[in-house]
């Protein structure tokens, strides 16, 4: 085979001689394969194609083991794992589609762009499949946001966020922030978006049809983003500031043409298959839309539109250049297709064929300069069992006691807690955000989950995002399930029936047996929720080897989850509504401070166990807060998470402008009665002559519920056993919730 090599590139016996590939990832055992699958030894395109298409971040190749443990399917499921998104039914032949994706290595390097092009991959994710992308949500970690390092990057991943969405016109409506000097150097950025569909709209990334073109749709490819997927699949290290080659660049202006003539062009109902180029570029789309239809495929690169000269093979298959997708429809659709695109001033070129050799074959100039088989780039890559073993400090945090000496100040560490980053308002990102385009959004960035309205029926989407790191490293099982289960009672909080997840599973090494054991936990943990919840996953994304010099980041498998609000009526928020009515707590507290923000402000630690959970009582909470809402039954929901009791109640009176009149009656010392983070804990309020009927019904339901308290004044008053224990004003409290990050910021 004729090679069409440059000055730069390597012989094939040259890669071979000099073991080049391992600068790609590739080991010496993944390189006799690829020789093996190939008869001969890979050219440098070849390798290069390879190389990316047994990363980790295509391929799955170390947690392919751990995903089978998740339950996928369900009665409502559409499409699972496996497309670019998953999709559930949501009754009126409509369906959601929804996915959650990171893009934590290129924000690591160049912020801006890194998280903006994370926002742009998961829309084209979602349009992709022929849904009309309704909102935007997010996922951050940071460090201690007093190191200036820090406050860099969480300045420009939000302006990236920011920048995409806001241009192109997608509201940002919900999303999580934590700080801890865990995510110090490799900080995650999780983008996740969700979209409507009709059933008959759906579409598969499939290259039908022996003989049939395949498109190309997007701006021209330049050389930004060259082996980003490979960059992803490795730590992060000193060198990795001068890979700032291998970030995209985006054009959210040029996205929004592209989305709505590709979603034009599925509209006309002459789409065969059509897959965006993310991960991988043209060589992951190309090779996976084969493989899905049993099929090869020819491309000529020649035809690929190009910004930049001299552009190599190897190069022009391996860019991840912004907002491009290929697509497949028959020769007689042609003319059709080509208009639409030309209509919205978006470039459309033929770049190659459908074949029935099951080969991926490159041609340029006038030479075949790549020819692969499919079933070994997509289907064959060697999958690890990786070693697992228990790490120490697992053992050692199981003994300790976090009973703590007692804290007597509870006003003041309400105050610590509320001006805690994690638990701050997070007002100073999500302003930057436009929420409220396309005018959809019913419930705001800020409550337990954002709430959209699905235009011309009585039904909305809640969503949210969910995952508490320190809780996973503590207990990476317990962790894990507490993840689902908070994002669950963030949709019930939010009026909506819990549907399905799509996860991101953000965590260290997996050569590491530690981390390894970490991720086999945590995906137990997570297994067995959404099986006690009926929330099967339908997609997401692995985030491996995020490391830092002091080690593996915290465990984090963050849960995007999206619920159906029946009836618009039962939308419900957290704020507390009106004067009178009455606070209702629901659960049973314990006295649970490991992994609790109360540890991490006052003893700045993060040890013993998390706080445990039993989903059959998590089960029924759900189930009977729902049908409370469902009846009308309940003015405001809250679900109790980092602060415990103290803070939910506080961010109750804050959202409503209104103070409270509490007395918990309780066995526990004040302070683990108030800051103690126990699971499955709802704070409700309702209106006077409803709390009778209410608790009536809770207990009827088997869940336990303790009127607590009033809605009143301007103050928030919180006795333990009719002795003071918290009294400060609502304004004050607010102060100090809102200006923590703008503070740090400054």
């Amino acid at each position: 085979m004729a090679q069409q090599l440059t000055a730069k590139e390597p012989t094939a016996e040259q890669i071979a001689d000099q073991k080049i590939y391992t600068q790609f990832g590739v080991t010496d055992h993944e390189y006799e394969l690829i020789c093996g699958f190939l008869g001969r030894l890979p050219n440098y395109t070849e390798i290069g194609v390879f190389s990316v298409m047994w990363s980790e971040h295509c391929s799955y190749k170390n947690s392919k083991p751990i995903l089978k443990k998740f339950p996928i399917t369900g009665p409502k499921v559409l499409m699972g794992p496996g497309e670019g998104a998953g999709i559930v039914d949501i009754g009126d032949n409509q369906a959601v589609v929804f996915k959650i994706e990171s893009h934590n290595h290129p924000s690591a390097v160049e912020p801006y762009q890194g998280a903006a092009t994370g926002v742009g991959g998961i829309i084209r994710d979602i349009f992709s499949m022929g849904a009309r992308p309704v909102a935007l949500l997010n996922s951050l970690r940071f460090g201690n946001l007093e190191n200036a390092r820090v406050k860099y990057l969480f300045e420009n991943v939000v302006s990236g966020i920011a920048g995409y969405g806001n241009c192109i016109g997608i509201p940002t409506v919900a999303g999580e922030v934590m700080f801890d000097e865990s995510y110090e150097g490799n900080p995650l950025v999780n983008a996740m978006c969700v979209g409507l569909i009709d059933h008959d709209k759906i579409q598969r990334g499939v290259a039908k049809g022996v003989g049939n073109p395949v498109f190309y749709v997007g701006p021209a490819t330049g050389r930004d983003g060259i082996h980003g997927a490979t960059f992803a699949s490795v730590e992060l290290s000193e060198e990795s500031e001068e890979k700032r080659t291998a970030v995209q660049v985006g054009d959210p202006f040029m996205e929004k043409l592209v989305m709505e003539s590709t979603l034009e062009l599925i509209n006309s109902g002459i789409v065969l298959g059509i897959q965006d180029m993310g991960a991988a570029g043209l060589t992951c789309s190309s090779a996976e839309m084969a493989s899905k239809a049993g099929n090869g495929l020819e491309l000529y690169l020649d035809e690929v539109p190009q910004r930049e000269q001299g552009m190599t093979p190897y190069e022009m298959m391996l860019s991840e250049s912004q907002e491009r997708m290929l697509f497949v429809v028959a020769p007689e659709n042609e003319a059709q297709a080509r208009e639409i695109f030309e209509r919205w001033g978006v470039i459309c070129a033929k770049v190659g064929k459908v074949t029935d050799d099951g080969r991926l074959r490159l041609f340029h100039q006038g030479e075949e300069v790549a020819n692969m088989p499919v079933t070994a780039l997509v289907d064959e890559c060697p999958v690890y069992n990786k070693p697992s073993a228990e790490p120490a400090y697992y053992a050692e945090n199981g003994a300790l006691d976090t009973t703590y000496e007692e804290v007597t100040d509870l006003t003041g560490t309400l105050k610590q807690i509320l001006g805690s980053p994690t638990v701050a308002s997070k007002e100073w990102v999500y302003n930057q955000y436009d929420y409220m385009v396309r005018t959809s959004t019913a419930v705001q960035p800020g409550s337990d989950a954002a709430v959209v309205t699905i235009p011309g029926t009585r039904k909305a989407l809640a969503m949210t995002t969910d995952c508490n790191g320190r809780y996973v490293y503590l207990d990476p099982e317990v962790g894990g399930a507490i993840a689902v289960a908070e994002a669950a009672r963030n949709i019930v909080c939010s009026g909506a029936e819990p549907l399905a997840i799509t996860d991101n599973l953000n965590f260290g090494n997996p050569e590491k047996p530690e981390v390894f054991w970490q991720l086999e936990k945590a995906a137990d943990g997570m297994s067995d929720a959404c099986r006690a919840l009926d929330t099967p996953v339908i997609g997401g994304n692995v985030s491996l080897y995020n490391e830092n010099a002091k080690g593996a980041i915290y465990p984090t498998p963050v849960i995007g989850m999206v619920g159906l609000v029946h009836d618009v009526n039962h939308i419900t928020t957290q704020r507390f509504k009106s004067e009178g009515d009455i606070i209702i707590l629901l659960g049973e507290t314990k006295h649970e401070f490991g992994g609790s923000e109360y540890q991490h402000v006052l003893h700045g630690k993060n040890e013993g166990r998390p706080p445990q959970l039993d989903l059959a009582v998590e089960k029924t909470l759900l189930s009977g807060v729902l049908g409370a809402i469902q009846q009308g039954l309940v003015a405001s929901a809250h679900d109790l998470s980092e602060g415990g009791l103290a803070a939910a109640l506080a961010e109750s009176c804050i959202g409503g402008r209104l103070g409270a009149d509490v007395n918990v009656v309780t066995n526990l010392r004040p302070d683990a009665a108030l800051f103690s983070e126990s699971q499955s804990r709802i704070l409700l309020s309702a209106k006077p002559d409803q709390a009778e009927q209410l608790k009536t019904y809770l207990t009827e339901q088997g869940i336990a519920n303790a009127q607590i308290g009033v809605v009143r004044g301007t103050d928030l008053t919180i006795n333990i056993n009719g002795n003071p224990g918290i009294a400060a004003p609502v304004e004050q409290l607010e102060q100090v919730w809102k200006d923590a990050i703008p503070c740090l910021m400054k």
